[in-house]
Formats: C-alpha cells, sequence, structure tokens
C-alpha cells in the first residue's frame, strides 16, 4: 500500500490522522478490501476503494510447488519485475522471501536474478506489499531479505520494511538479510538497533575461487568482508550465518572445507550448506558431497546444517528467481 497517497487522500477528505494506523491495522491483518474495515464510516471505505489500491504490486502469475511453495511474479507501477515465495513447512513455519530490488547489479554466476538486466531498488511499500500479498492468504511468522538484489545496497529502504515487519506477524528475530559482501551494507547492520539477523553469501574460501563465481569479490575480498562481520559481531552480540552453494567439483572439495573452517570462528558463525539449483550456470553437488563437507566443518568446531530446498520445481528456490513464470 502506498502509505504516502493513503495519507494524503486521508488528509484531503478531513479525516483525522488516526485513520491511517486504523487502515494500516486492517491491511496488516490481511484484509482483502476496505468493506472489510468496519471500523471505518462507509463513504470512506468507497471513496479509497477507488484512490488508494491496497497494494502497489499487481500480480503478473503465481506457481505452487509440489511442496506447497508458492512463488508470485508482481509487476511494480512503472512495470519492473520483482518475485516474492512464500514457503510452508511441516513444523508450521511460513517464511517469506522478498525482493528489494528489481533484477541486481551484482552478477554472481551461480544466480538466475544475476542474469537479468538491474532495474531499480524497491520502495518500502514495495517491499512491504509483497509480504502482504502472502499475509492475505495466511499468517506468516519469518521473513528472509534472500529473493532478488542485494538488500544491503538498499538498506534504508529494507529497515524500513523491517520497521513494519511485526505488524504483520514477524518478528525482528525472526528476519534475515542477507547480503554478497557489500561492506557498507554490513556496517550500516551493526548500527542498526533492530535484532534482525545477518546472513553472508559466502560461496568460496578464497579470494581467487570466489572472485570467478562472485565478482563483488574484486571490490571487497573475504579479508574486508570477514572484518566487517567482526564489527557487526561486536555491535549486535550476535552470529553471522554464512551461506554457501555448493557447486559440484568448483567449491566442494574437502580443502575448501578446511579453508573454509579456518576462516571462521566456530564461537561466531553458522554456515548454511545450499544444494545448487539449477539455473544453467553449474552442476549441483551430490548429497554425498555435501555430507563429507559439513562432517569436515564440524571436525572443526564449525556448526553446519543443509538447507532444505522448497520450490525447486517452479523455479522458486535460492539462486533461481528471474522474474518469469513457472
Amino acid at each position: 500500500m502506498d502509505r504516502e497517497l493513503l495519507a494524503t487522500t486521508l488528509a484531503e477528505t478531513g479525516e483525522p490522522s488516526y485513520r491511517a494506523g486504523q487502515v494500516w491495522e486492517w491491511v496488516a491483518r490481511g484484509a482483502r478490501s476496505y468493506e472489510a474495515m468496519t471500523n471505518l464510516p462507509a463513504g470512506l471505505r468507497q471513496r479509497l476503494a477507488e484512490t488508494v489500491p491496497l497494494s502497489t504490486l499487481t500480480v503478473a502469475t503465481e506457481a505452487k510447488s509440489d511442496d506447497g511453495t508458492v512463488k508470485t511474479l508482481f509487476h511494480t507501477g512503472d512495470g519492473r519485475p520483482i518475485e516474492a515465495v512464500l514457503m510452508r513447512y511441516r513444523d508450521g513455519r511460513r517464511s517469506v522471501c522478498l525482493s528489494s530490488q528489481s533484477g541486481c547489479p551484482l552478477t554472481c554466476t551461480f544466480c538466475a536474478t544475476g542474469q537479468m538486466k538491474f532495474g531499480r531498488n524497491l520502495t518500502v511499500d514495495e517491499i512491504l506489499d509483497q509480504a502482504l500479498h502472502f499475509r492475505r492468504m495466511e499468517e506468516i511468522d519469518h521473513v528472509v531479505f534472500m529473493g532478488m538484489g542485494e538488500p544491503t545496497m538498499n538498506v534504508a529502504n529494507v529497515l524500513g520494511a523491517c520497521e513494519a515487519l511485526p505488524d504483520l506477524g514477524v518478528t525482528h528475530r525472526r528476519t534475515a538479510i542477507s547480503t554478497v559482501g557489500w561492506v557498507p551494507g554490513i556496517d550500516r547492520l551493526a548500527e542498526c538497533e533492530m535484532p534482525v539477523s545477518l546472513a553472508l553469501s559466502l560461496h568460496a574460501p578464497n579470494d581467487g575461487l570466489r572472485s570467478q563465481i562472485m565478482p563483488v569479490n574484486e571490490r571487497y575480498p573475504i579479508a574486508a568482508v570477514l572484518a566487517a562481520c567482526e564489527r557487526y559481531r561486536a555491535a549486535r552480540r550476535r552470529k553471522v550465518f554464512v551461506e554457501y552453494v555448493m557447486l559440484d567439483g568448483v567449491n566442494d572439495l574437502p580443502e575448501h572445507a578446511r579453508e573454509l573452517a579456518e576462516l571462521l570462528d566456530p564461537r561466531g558463525y553458522k554456515v548454511n550448506l545450499i544444494p545448487y539449483n539449477p539455473t544453467g550456470s553449474y552442476d549441483g553437488s551430490s548429497p554425498e558431497r555435501i555430507e563429507r563437507f559439513r562432517a569436515i566443518l564440524a571436525e572443526h568446531r564449525i556448526t553446519a546444517t543443509v538447507r532444505l530446498t522448497r520450490g525447486r520445481d517452479i523455479d522458486a528456490a535460492c539462486g533461481q528467481l528471474a522474474a518469469s513464470a513457472a
């Protein structure tokens, strides 16, 4: 919802300022129409329905996976494509993966979004409207900024959206912001008072290999990125989650696991090994190789888990978002 347009429209009609809060409460609880907002005057409900759309986004297509995952392709008001994903888990969790940009300017070779043309940063309301779309389906309780774009290159709007997520039922401690290692963005998160989690997309244990698969490493090499993570840890006193996509024969060898273990302080980092979801660039590591990698990390006291892949059959899994319908 364009909350500035809402405020302007209410002011023009002479409504008291608290009306904006009433509307937002209904929207955040998943209201599907103004007609449902029964504590608003009927005439006001009609006017708002005519002048202030419930979302800044329009739904282009929606795909549903066999595992219950839902991927939605939206268009912004100026026609920019973005995708967001609702992931349903057997333990009852309902997690939403949000985009922060249309496309991405950082061309990581394993990521489908990086192959798109970069559009622009998303506004606070455009970010929230992705979550609100799924909130109108059902309650949600987790949010990850791991969709399209580099969240810390749009950090002000991402944090602006985070401020409102508790209204939707998502606490700050159940919100995670991912970064490829954009150092100024990590430093901004270190200053943030909201207890959101930081996830670092590392994907290689040395600069030579990381630069091959993630060009951003030329600007912010591993040492600079980990130094920023240490500043975050010192300021926020929270662990950093390290995301590591498993690419067959590229970054999944035993020596890579040992190098990674040497980089990370077991007290401050937890590794999330991600089975590669095909985008045409690489082959994914076998389950056996992933388990061997995890075991080596464990030998070095590094806690590591293997991510449960969701929505692969509709191109909704990690690294697959490319603004196309499945």
